[in-house]
């Protein structure tokens, strides 16, 4: 298996829960940090979304290994975000058994 090229910069960003002011509760999204990785499409399909159809596409994204419950190291639920595009970690493994490299498994939604 050949090296990966991590020649891509991703804002990596958890999700918060706030006070919306009016007794409800919003999502907002809180950056941890930069990291550098390979982003791969997979496959990608169009399903409807609350505003109308989208376009889904399932992307894999490689990163430097990171030990587990490290702050640089994605868990699902957060996400990924490079420039405007923006990739949901739906999971995240160990790409070979010394753990040098991380695999994300990531979904990106697009108004079709």
């Amino acid at each position: 298996m050949s090296a990966p090229v991590l020649n891509r910069r991703l804002m990596l960003e958890a999700p918060q829960t706030v006070s919306d002011g009016a007794g409800g509760l919003a999502e907002t999204w809180t950056l941890l940090g930069t990291l550098w990785g390979e982003i791969r499409p997979r496959s990608g399909r169009e399903a409807l979304g609350e505003a109308g159809p989208v376009a889904v596409g399932m992307f894999r994204i490689t990163l430097r290994g990171a030990p587990q419950g490290a702050p640089e190291r994605p868990v699902p639920g957060q996400r990924l975000r490079h420039g405007a595009r923006i990739f949901r970690v739906l999971a995240v493994t160990e790409r070979e058994p010394g753990g040098m490299y991380l695999t994300c498994e990531t979904r990106e939604e697009v108004a079709a």
